[in-house]
């Protein structure tokens, strides 16, 4: 089921209806548990087999870990998280290891052929693991205590809005808000729904409309030349940008207006002055889970500078890995490794933090961030070494972009730079928040297609 789609309207308004009602009673967890799993398993009631599963076996090994001694919590954490990283690895990574296996066997000679699997990617497996994951941490971390209530613990690890494609939450922020009922305002509704129109007009009139032209073009990259293909690029640069960030704000507004407070996941990332600084605004629950969970524990920057670009290269190849099971996700990682590795002191930079323009720096890194999306979206190795070479020796005929797209992302990048600046009061005014939400209310009502694409994020 997807936030942008027909059936949603009916699912949410029962749900909504039904959660005021229940709100400041005992059965409220209870009805967010049924309305997230029924919104789960609409995908494909297998899925909900695995989801309870891995909740179980957290919520028992965290009862065991909390009655056991130092050295006994150490082993039940790691019961927990290799529980969750195998399911992880089982269902994600089983066909691409395979295929590298079978690729490795050719190549020394041997004709014997490993089967690969065919069973299907879980939707939203990669979120709510890494969600478990990151609480099992935290309790044995002592960072936060351990939810004694089943009902609520399963809550946090199933809340649908946030469940297909995130951010993910950390129990921190999230679980308390499930262990007293929130009281809803006129200003939760007005807010929430405001975040969810902008979230859909971001993925159906913005990110939907870029796809068609990043489609043709990417689906077929020999039969265009460099203007088509560098276009292209620049259209998937914000058309991930507007379907992502759309589905966390419909997210995030579904939540207001359910009295929870979900945190923000982008921060006009396109804006960035550095790679460092790109991280901070792009994905951020994902980028400070690996931050966290990965970067520091492996020693952070305490070792010394090879220590700390070693850590800094696992934990962005890793991320890749995370994006999906492909080499085209570990080179974009790679890229990005190395783009921090090498501009890591640059940044720190007198000269470069406070005299060279904004605008150069901001440049830079979107060129780069925009390069390395083609590994992101190419569909294999091969395919985006054909895209890089054509961009740099192909002719430059008509790309047969539509300037509308132009005009759109324009608008976008300049409202996103008032945002930055010294002008920002002017949106906060309540005549230009309502116009802009009637104008999205009125394109949405006229041009929005009758189905949904998936969102981009829904097969991580």
């Amino acid at each position: 089921m997807l936030f942008h789609t027909w059936i949603f309207l009916p699912f949410f308004l029962v749900t909504y209806a039904v959660y005021l009602i229940l709100n400041r009673t005992k059965l409220r967890n209870v009805w967010i548990l049924i309305v997230s799993y029924a919104f789960y398993g609409w995908w494909n009631p297998l899925y909900l087999i695995l989801m309870a599963y891995s909740t179980v076996v957290d919520y028992i090994v965290l009862a065991l870990m909390e009655k056991s001694n130092s050295r006994s919590r150490k082993k039940w954490a790691a019961v927990s998280i290799l529980n969750n990283l195998f399911l992880l690895g089982f269902f994600k990574y089983g066909a691409f290891l395979t295929e590298n296996v079978n690729l490795l066997l050719t190549r020394l000679g041997s004709s014997y052929v490993i089967e690969a699997p065919s069973w299907l990617l879980p939707v939203a497996l990669s979120f709510y693991v890494f969600k478990s994951v990151g609480y099992v941490v935290d309790c044995y971390r002592g960072d936060v205590p351990r939810e004694t209530n089943f009902i609520r613990h399963a809550v946090f690890v199933s809340f649908f809005p946030i469940l297909i494609a995130g951010p993910i939450e950390r129990a921190a922020n999230l679980l308390p808000q499930f262990r007293k009922p929130t009281r809803i305002t006129t200003g939760d509704i007005a807010d929430g729904l405001s975040l969810f129109i902008v979230g859909l007009f971001k993925k159906v009139a913005l990110a939907d409309c870029m796809a068609l032209y990043v489609d043709k073009v990417y689906d077929a990259p020999g039969q265009w030349q460099s203007a088509a293909l560098v276009l292209a690029t620049l259209a998937f640069t914000w058309q991930i940008y507007f379907d992502f960030s759309g589905y966390t704000d419909m997210a995030r507004g579904i939540g207001r207006m359910m009295g929870f407070q979900i945190m923000r996941n982008f921060n006009h990332p396109y804006l960035a002055t550095g790679l460092g600084d790109f991280w901070r605004r792009w994905h951020i629950s994902l980028s400070t889970w690996f931050r966290d969970y990965v970067y520091i524990p492996l020693g952070g920057n305490r070792k010394g500078k090879f220590n700390t670009y070693r850590n800094l290269f696992l934990a962005m190849v890793i991320s890749g890995l995370w994006h999906g099971a492909a080499w085209t996700f570990i080179i974009w990682g790679a890229l990005h490794a190395a783009g921090l590795m090498l501009t890591r002191q640059l940044e720190r930079n007198a000269f470069y933090r406070d005299s060279l323009p904004k605008v150069i720096k901001q440049a830079w890194v979107f060129v780069f961030v925009s390069f390395a999306w083609i590994f992101f979206r190419a569909d294999s190795w091969s395919t985006a070494c054909l895209i890089v070479s054509k961009i740099f020796t192909a002719g430059w005929s008509d790309p047969r972009f539509p300037m509308l797209f132009a005009i759109l992302i324009c608008a976008v990048w300049s409202y996103q730079a008032v945002c930055e600046s010294r002008l920002k009061y002017i949106l906060k005014t309540t005549g230009v928040q309502i116009g802009m939400a009637v104008l999205m209310i009125i394109y949405l009502a006229l041009f929005a297609p009758a189905t949904g694409q998936p969102f981009i994020y829904n097969q991580f």
